[in-house]
C-alpha cells in the first residue's frame, strides 16, 4: 500500500511539473487604457497571442500574431528587453476633418527580439493597435504575417465582401454573422463587428507605406484573419488605365532599410455614436514634414456626374472651355475654390496633349481671375509614366490639383505610387484626390495635400444601378465604417431626388434615391476637405434655397459632436466652423422618423437656426422640402420628422 502510494505521489509530482511548464516559459504582458477600461494581454512563448478585454468583458479571444521575414527563417520571437511609455499630447491637424484639435492619448508596450525585430503595442481610450518594427538595414523580404482576430461565431459583422484583390473597394456592406465568413469570403478594410453587449468592433490599418494593404477573410468559426496580395512578379499593361498582374511573388514586400510596418487597428465602440468621432487611424499615421499651410481645402464643382449637362446657356455644353466657364462662374457665385475638369480634356494616352476645344491655361487664368482653381483628372497609369513632364506642364498652367482614378490594387507596387504622387505633387504645391482607392490609412496626415480619397461606394453609381443600392440604407452605414477610416470622396449634391419607387439610373441626368434634405444632410455628415458639388449647375441656379445652405456649409471643422447614431439606421452630427456656427446633419434609412435634437452642445448666449426639412409630401416627392428660422439656445430642442429616405441640415448662428 505504502509503495503504490509513494508511486501515485511521484506521478503527481511530474504530472504537476510537466503541465506546468508551458506556463514556465510563457511571459505575459498586460497594458490598460488610459481610462483602465481596456485591458490587452499579450503573452510571448513560441508565438505570440493577445487577448483584449473591455470592462472586464472579453472582446477578442486569444490570437496570433507574428511577422516572417527571410533572414529570420522560423525563428521564434525570443524577447531581449521591453519597454513601455504613456504619452499625452494635443495633435493639430494641417487639414481639420472633424476637429481643431485631437487629444492623442496611449498607453505603449514595446517588445523587442535579438533578431533586431519590435513589436509595438498601443492601447488607448478607444481602441487598440499593434505594429511591427525591423531595425536591419540589409535587403530582405516579408513573407508572412499573421494578424488574427478570435470573435465568437455567433457575434456579427458588417462585411465589405469583394471578388478579389483586383478592386475599386466600392462595396456595401453585408450583415452577416461570423459563422457565415470563411475562407473564400474575402473583404477589404474597414469592416465592422458587433460583439457582446452591442460593442462594435473595427478593423482597419494605419500608416501604410512600402507594404501591401490588409484584407481579412474569416474560417467559419469566429476567427478572421489578415492576408495580404504579394508582390507583383509578371504584368501586364492591358489598356490605357490597366494593369494586369500575371503572377505574384512567395513574399509580400521587399525592403533593402529598416522600417516600420502599417498599424494593425482595433476600435472599440460601446456606442454606435463613438465610432464617428473615433480618429485613431489619423493619430497612428506618421506625421508631416515641412510647410503645408499652402493646403486650401474647399467645396468643388463637379463635371462628370452631371455629365455636362447644362441648359439654358448660348452655347454648346460639352467638354470645352465655354462649358468649364459656365462652372467656373458658378464656383465663384457661390464660393466655391475649385472645379474639376473629369475625363475627356485630354488624350487618356499624353496629359501634355489636350483635346481640340479645351485650352487649359485659358481656364487656369480665368479662374484665378474670380479665385476659383483647377483640379485636373488622369488614370494613373498614364500619370505614372508622364509624372515629372506632366507636373511640371501642371504647374505652367497654374493647376491647383490632380485627381487620380483607376489603381485598383494595394500591393506593395501600387501603394509606393500612392506614396510617389503625393511627394511629387508636394513639390508643386498641388492637391490630391485619389479614386479607385483603396481605404484611407493616414496619409493625409503625412502628407496634408492627399485631402481626400474614394474607395467609397458613392453617388456616382446612381447613375447605372438598377439594383438602388446607393440608397439612404448604405448612406446611413458608410459614417460608421468607411469614414471612420477617414475622408471619402462620395460626391454628393444631386437636386433630383426620388423614393424607391420612383426612381430609375438614367446615366446622363441621374437623381438620388431619397429626399432632398437627405443629400442636403451630407454635406455636414460626410467628411470630405474637398466636398464636391456633383449635380449640374443648371440645377443649382433653380435652387435658390438649397444654395444659401449648399453656399454657407464647409469642408472642415473645428469640432464634431456625434448626436444620435444608429448603424444602417440613422445619424446625426453637430459640426462646429471656424467662423463659430454650428451646423447639423441628419439622414435616415427607409424608416421615416422623428427626431428630437437637444442643442445643450451649444454655449450661452442667443442663436438664429435655419432648417432645411422634408416637406409634409417628401415621402411622395422626394424633392419638396421646406425652411424654418428661428430663435435657439443651449436649453431648447427642435423636432425634426424625416420621411423615408429623409433628411435634416440646420445653420446655427450666434445673435449679433
Amino acid at each position: 500500500m505504502r509503495f503504490n502510494s509513494y508511486f501515485k505521489k511521484l506521478f503527481l509530482f511530474f504530472a504537476i511539473t510537466v503541465a506546468a511548464l508551458p506556463l514556465c516559459a510563457q511571459k505575459q504582458y498586460v497594458s490598460f487604457s488610459p481610462d483602465k477600461k481596456i485591458k490587452l494581454i499579450v503573452s510571448v512563448t513560441d508565438s505570440i497571442r493577445y487577448e483584449l478585454l473591455y470592462n472586464q468583458g472579453q472582446l477578442i479571444s486569444p490570437s496570433t500574431v507574428s511577422l516572417k521575414t527571410d533572414f529570420l527563417k522560423n525563428k521564434p520571437f525570443k524577447i531581449s528587453n521591453t519597454e513601455t511609455k504613456s504619452v499625452n499630447q494635443i495633435l493639430s491637424p494641417v487639414v481639420r476633418q472633424k476637429n481643431k484639435t485631437i487629444k492623442d492619448q496611449y498607453n505603449e508596450l514595446q517588445l523587442y527580439s535579438k533578431e533586431k525585430i519590435a513589436l509595438i503595442w498601443r492601447v488607448y481610450n478607444n481602441g487598440i493597435a499593434w505594429r511591427w518594427v525591423v531595425k536591419d538595414n540589409r535587403d530582405y523580404k516579408i513573407i508572412k504575417e499573421i494578424a488574427s482576430f478570435g470573435f465568437q461565431n455567433t457575434d456579427t459583422s458588417w462585411y465589405p465582401l469583394e471578388d478579389s484583390f483586383y478592386s475599386h473597394n466600392e462595396r456595401t456592406y453585408k450583415n452577416l454573422p461570423l459563422s457565415e465568413i470563411g475562407q473564400n469570403q474575402l473583404a477589404s478594410l474597414p469592416a465592422l463587428f458587433s460583439v457582446k453587449n452591442g460593442v462594435k468592433l473595427l478593423i482597419t490599418e494605419s500608416d501604410l507605406f512600402n507594404y501591401a494593404g490588409m484584407w481579412i477573410k474569416g474560417d467559419g468559426k469566429g476567427k478572421i484573419s489578415g492576408v495580404f496580395p504579394h508582390y507583383p512578379k509578371q504584368k501586364e499593361i492591358t489598356s490605357d488605365r490597366d494593369e494586369k498582374i500575371l503572377s505574384r511573388e512567395d513574399f509580400i514586400a521587399k525592403c533593402n532599410h529598416p522600417q516600420e510596418f502599417p498599424w494593425r487597428i482595433i476600435m472599440i465602440a460601446p456606442n454606435d455614436a463613438d465610432l464617428l468621432s473615433n480618429q485613431l487611424v489619423y493619430q497612428l499615421a506618421s506625421p508631416s514634414k515641412g510647410d503645408f499651410s499652402w493646403v486650401q481645402p474647399g467645396k468643388v464643382s463637379w463635371d462628370w456626374w452631371n455629365a455636362n449637362n447644362i441648359f439654358h446657356v448660348d452655347f454648346k455644353a460639352g467638354i470645352n472651355n465655354d462649358t468649364y466657364k459656365y462652372y467656373i462662374d458658378f464656383a465663384a457665385k457661390y464660393g466655391l475654390k475649385y472645379i474639376v475638369l473629369d475625363e475627356g480634356w485630354s488624350d487618356t494616352k499624353d496629359l501634355l496633349k489636350t483635346v481640340p476645344d479645351i485650352n487649359v491655361q485659358e481656364l487656369c487664368d480665368y479662374g484665378k481671375g474670380k479665385g476659383v482653381g483647377v483640379i485636373l483628372w488622369t488614370t494613373w497609369l498614364t500619370l505614372d509614366q508622364q509624372l515629372d513632364k506632366a507636373l511640371d506642364q501642371f504647374e505652367k498652367w497654374g493647376i491647383k490639383g490632380i485627381k487620380v482614378d483607376f489603381m485598383q490594387r494595394d500591393d506593395q507596387n501600387m501603394v509606393n505610387f500612392y506614396e510617389r504622387v503625393a511627394k511629387a505633387a508636394v513639390q508643386k504645391k498641388m492637391l490630391v484626390d485619389f479614386h479607385g482607392a483603396y481605404k484611407p490609412t493616414g496619409m493625409y496626415r503625412t502628407y496634408p495635400n492627399v485631402i481626400t480619397s474614394e474607395g467609397v461606394f458613392g453617388l456616382e453609381n446612381s447613375k447605372w444601378d438598377p439594383q438602388k443600392r446607393i440608397s439612404p440604407d448604405h448612406n446611413v452605414t458608410l459614417p460608421f465604417i468607411r469614414m471612420v477610416a477617414g475622408p471619402m470622396d462620395y460626391t454628393p449634391g444631386a437636386m433630383l431626388n426620388a423614393q424607391k419607387d420612383s426612381w430609375a439610373p438614367i446615366f446622363n441626368c441621374p437623381m438620388s434615391l431619397g429626399t432632398r434634405c437627405h443629400q442636403l444632410a451630407m454635406y455636414v455628415v460626410f467628411e470630405s476637405p474637398l466636398e464636391m458639388l456633383a449635380d449640374s449647375p443648371t440645377h443649382y441656379y433653380a435652387e435658390p434655397e438649397c444654395m444659401k445652405f449648399l453656399k454657407s456649409v464647409p469642408s472642415v471643422w473645428d469640432t464634431t459632436i456625434p448626436l444620435q447614431a444608429k448603424v444602417g439606421e440613422y445619424v446625426v452630427i453637430a459640426r462646429k466652423a471656424a467662423n463659430d456656427n454650428w451646423y447639423i446633419g441628419g439622414m435616415t434609412n427607409w424608416t421615416e422618423r422623428d427626431l428630437n435634437l437637444n442643442l445643450s452642445f451649444l454655449s450661452s448666449g442667443k442663436y438664429n437656426i435655419q432648417i432645411w426639412q422634408d416637406g409634409i409630401n417628401a415621402d411622395r416627392n422626394a424633392q419638396d422640402f421646406k425652411v424654418i428660422r428661428s430663435a435657439v439656445d443651449n436649453t431648447s430642442s427642435l423636432k425634426v420628422h424625416l420621411a423615408p429616405g429623409g433628411g435634416v441640415a440646420a445653420i446655427i448662428s450666434p445673435e449679433k
